[in-house]
């Protein structure tokens, strides 16, 4: 089959793998009808996250089912699916409490790598989500992110507590952050900030619930959070970036007995013990639990109240995956999803 392989910093190649098989009787093979470029693969591509070997890449999947193991009951050959980024058994105590992210077991999807025409899923039953039918084509763009960038914002503004009556500011206008807007939406909240340099994802921040922009970074943009909010702080705050500025912007902007979601994957971020004690907030965040999410957020997508598709801004077939890398590297994508 063919497959995205990234071989060194801004090296990514479409080369032929082998087919994924059946290794243990928990596992499903599907037949990826949509994959997408992920933020957090653009670290080992801008060389952040060291390379040493070929490496299979994306962790964003939605596709028909093609085979399963002998022990797997809830998914079959045929079953349009949708799966977390994390593959998990869905039984052990973290995932009864819905942290399936962390489960015991857990398994991560892109070991093998989704940008391909083909993927092998761990503990299937606990991974994947059987949609309602076969969808129709306009749908699996927001099928899509629903397996992963969608979950993982709905799970940042969860973990801030955004609902009737708070005030939600996003740090970060990716993907995640811009889902995280339309999942604070959702949530019920009555202000959300959008903080945002680019044009065209303020205007898709506004369509998805924005009712405010700050252009202002560091402490100019705290303070901006700050008139905001009658000089309080947000009452939960979203950190979608990873970085040591986006967590810090995050905590000075949330108000005392605040929260924060936190789902930036981290790289180099340490707070100082001080910084935190006298922040008196509340921080929740990591990998996000999206099975915990899926059902609800498929029957969403699938009634069409929402579109998170809409992330997608370049859409190109897997042999161009490369142009893909490059576009949202550079920040003329927000997202690209690879048809198969």
């Amino acid at each position: 089959m063919r497959g995205v392989v990234l071989h060194a910093a801004g090296d990514v190649r479409v080369e032929e793998r082998d087919d994924p098989r059946i290794e243990l009787p928990t596992d499903a093979i599907i037949w990826v009808a949509a994959a997408c470029v992920c933020g957090s693969d653009l670290w080992p591509y801008r060389g952040i996250n060291e390379v040493t070997d070929p490496t299979p890449m994306g962790h964003e999947y939605v596709g028909v089912v093609e085979e399963v193991g002998a022990d797997v009951r809830t998914v079959a050959p045929g079953d349009f699916v949708v799966g977390s980024f994390m593959a998990s058994d869905g039984t052990c105590e973290i995932c009864q409490a819905g942290y399936q992210s962390r489960c015991a077991h857990v398994e991560p999807v892109g070991r093998s790598g989704t940008q391909a025409e083909h993927a092998r899923i761990p503990w299937a039953d606990g991974t994947l989500v059987v949609t309602p039918g076969m969808p129709d084509a306009d749908l699996i763009p927001s099928l899509l992110a629903a397996s992963d960038v969608l979950g993982t914002g709905w799970f940042a503004a969860v973990a801030a507590q955004a609902g009737p009556g708070k005030t939600v500011a996003v740090v970060g206008d990716g993907a995640v952050g811009l889902l995280g807007i339309l999942a604070a939406r959702e949530l019920g909240a009555e202000r959300i900030i959008a903080m945002s340099r680019h044009e065209p994802r303020q205007a898709l921040a506004r369509e998805f619930g924005a009712t405010d922009v700050v252009v202002e970074r560091g402490d100019e943009g705290v303070e901006r959070i700050k008139e905001l909010t009658g000089g309080y702080g947000a009452h939960g705050v979203i950190e979608a970036v990873g970085t040591q500025e986006a967590m810090q912007q995050a905590i000075r902007s949330t108000r005392p007995g605040g929260h924060v979601g936190f789902v930036g994957v981290s790289h180099d971020v340490s707070l100082t013990g001080q910084e935190l004690f006298y922040a008196t907030v509340s921080l929740l965040g990591g990998p996000a639990p999206v099975r915990h999410y899926l059902p609800d957020l498929i029957d969403r997508i699938w009634s069409r109240k929402i579109n998170p598709g809409k992330v997608f801004d370049l859409t190109l077939p897997l042999s161009d995956a490369a142009e893909g890398y490059a576009a949202m590297d550079e920040r003329r994508a927000i997202k690209t999803l690879l048809t198969v």
